[in-house]
């Protein structure tokens, strides 16, 4: 079985896409800040989840008036919400479009209160995806000798504001803070850019496969997230992982795909880029079509083909900020998960976010 939009929603996917991308490779973001508390019956007590971003964290759905209610850190609080008994407040203080300067400027530090306050344990952030978007798209418009001088800059600044960012949040987070998180970088559009550049490259004379060469530089940026995550104590959450490989063994070498591309802490860039972009690479699909099962497969990519997708409705921004609160969805979890787990992207992340909830606040 396979869950894809019917043909009228596809027939609406060119518009959509360039209304998305014109947001995201805006040169500077919008702000898109949300407040949504879990209130779990028989408790007053409540923690707070902070998560900073761009839109993914933001719930981006091509609007600009709402957002996702339940986009991954508000998910992650409903199990949060489960495992303490309590009620969870879940805080995103994103932009969407902002490069990663940006995020680290006007929201991890111009915004720390949110991570200071004394109800909060758990701080999560991500960036660089407009970094690559946007660099992506100035690649594709080269004619003439490519140039890869805006690939190299915009990974060295995404090396730099993502170090800056962990360091930050370590050294001002309030003391009490249980879990720290950075959420890694898929790729969209994997199928959209399988395509020759119409620059050539300088050394080989020849164009060069979009999909490619970008794949390579995301897992450069993929391998140092995790790296520095390992080494300034913050769980890494491998969205790539979760997102562009089968939940079942595809190629025969005995792993689960999805596991197999993980990043294994501790490893070489070297090694990672290679088992990504060569070893595993034939394991690796565009996320519109995950692979849960052998004979399931569902689109994780919204029409835009950028944003990952959710379920929940929405939640109606005022001056770019929505607030609001429900009871859970769902009170517990079998096995650690969801009815839904795995059905909707945004659930996927929230989920593997979850899994290093502390058991007690």
């Amino acid at each position: 079985m396979t869950f894809r939009f019917s043909a009228a929603a596809r027939a609406l996917l060119p518009a959509l896409a360039l209304l998305s991308f014109g947001a995201e490779v805006a040169a500077s973001g919008i702000t898109q800040n949300a407040s949504w508390t879990v209130n779990r019956s028989g408790t007053t007590t409540k923690y707070r989840v902070v998560a900073y971003g761009d839109s993914i964290y933001a719930g981006y759905n091509t609007s600009l008036t709402n957002v996702a209610k339940y986009s991954a850190p508000t998910v992650q609080a409903e199990y949060l919400s489960a495992a303490w008994g309590t009620d969870i407040e879940s805080i995103r203080r994103t932009k969407s479009g902002a490069l990663a300067k940006e995020i680290y400027d006007s929201k991890i530090v111009s915004e720390r209160s949110y991570m200071q306050n004394s109800s909060t344990r758990v701080v999560a952030f991500e960036m660089c995806g407009n970094d690559g978007l946007q660099n992506r798209a100035d690649f594709d418009r080269q004619t003439g000798t490519c140039s890869y001088t805006k690939l190299d800059s915009g990974t060295e600044s995404c090396r730099t504001y993502v170090a800056r960012a962990m360091d930050y949040i370590n050294a001002n987070a309030y003391s009490g803070v249980k879990l720290k998180i950075i959420g890694n970088l898929h790729y969209p559009g994997l199928d959209a850019y399988n395509k020759t550049s119409s620059c050539r490259d300088a050394s080989t004379g020849r164009g060069v496969n979009i999909s490619e060469m970008m794949l390579r530089y995301a897992a450069k940026v993929n391998w140092f997230m995790g790296d520095f995550a390992r080494q300034k104590g913050f769980v890494y959450v491998d969205n790539f992982a979760q997102y562009h490989a089968a939940d079942y063994d595809t190629n025969g070498d005995g792993l689960i795909d999805s596991e197999a591309i993980k990043y294994v802490p501790g490893e070489s860039e070297q090694s990672y880029v290679t088992r990504i972009t060569q070893t595993l690479r034939s394991t690796i699909k565009d996320a519109n079509l995950k692979r849960v099962s052998a004979s399931t497969s569902i689109d994780y990519i919204q029409s835009d083909d950028i944003h990952p997708t959710y379920t929940g409705g929405n939640v109606s921004l005022s001056l770019g900020t929505g607030t609001g609160s429900a009871a859970p969805r769902y009170t517990s979890f079998t096995g650690g998960k969801s009815p839904i787990w795995d059905r909707y992207a945004h659930e996927r992340s929230g989920w593997s976010m979850a899994t290093s909830n502390p058991s007690a606040p």
